[in-house]
């Protein structure tokens, strides 16, 4: 839900009127208003990255990568905005961009800001895309330990969380002689699942 009070006529809302018609357009599933909102803030961030020694490849990729962050939390209902979007998309894909130029550079990095956009500390930014990233994260270390379990492990538990099979669905599938007994081995096959999760969740880089 975002933040900024219209209903006080003395002061200007922090989220803009079109801003807020468009995020309730994309949390509505309007594709349309996930596509305008896409040119809408591209050329700035474009800019932005061609100004600090990317490509258009990367301004793309960051681009992208930006816009999903702010889609999903928004879609999930968990976004605070607290500025106009292309400030929040600007910090958002600035981060990004940061970040892959940090890791190529052994020395220090200094960007070519837009300083019409203000300061960028208070967007939330940052935290959201923390967040992104520690959710990739953690599927990726779910996904390694899954190919880890092995059969007829993985195989069990995919079909029980994923497909949502029914333990009778499962009994016969895995030929146990009751579902009991597929309880049980779904139970151990959890309990390896994560142990192995926490193992190579605490190995993976931060």
């Amino acid at each position: 839900m975002s933040r900024g009070d219209s209903s006080s006529s003395s002061s200007t809302p922090l989220v803009p009127a079109p801003d807020e018609a468009l995020i309730a357009a994309i949390r509505g599933g309007d594709e349309r208003a996930l596509a305008q909102l896409y040119r809408l803030h591209w050329p700035m961030v474009s800019h932005f990255v061609l100004q600090n020694s990317g490509s258009d490849d990367d301004a793309q990729d960051v681009y992208q990568e930006g816009v999903m962050v702010f889609y999903e939390k928004v879609r999930d209902g968990s976004l605070e905005l607290s500025c106009q979007i292309k400030t929040y998309l600007y910090a958002v894909c600035r981060r990004l961009w940061l970040k892959r130029l940090t890791s190529k550079s052994r020395f220090g990095v200094r960007l070519q800001e837009d300083e019409d956009l203000g300061p960028l500390h208070h967007t939330g930014a940052e935290d959201d895309l923390l967040a992104a990233e520690e959710q990739d994260r953690r599927f990726t270390t779910m996904s390694e330990a899954l190919d880890h379990l092995g059969e007829p492990c993985r195989s069990l538990l995919e079909g029980f969380y994923l497909l949502e099979k029914s333990m009778q669905d499962l009994t016969a599938e895995f030929g146990y002689t009751n579902a009991d007994n597929a309880k049980n081995q779904k139970y151990k096959c959890l309990v390896r699942l994560k142990k192995l999760f926490f193992a190579h969740y605490k190995e993976a880089p931060i």
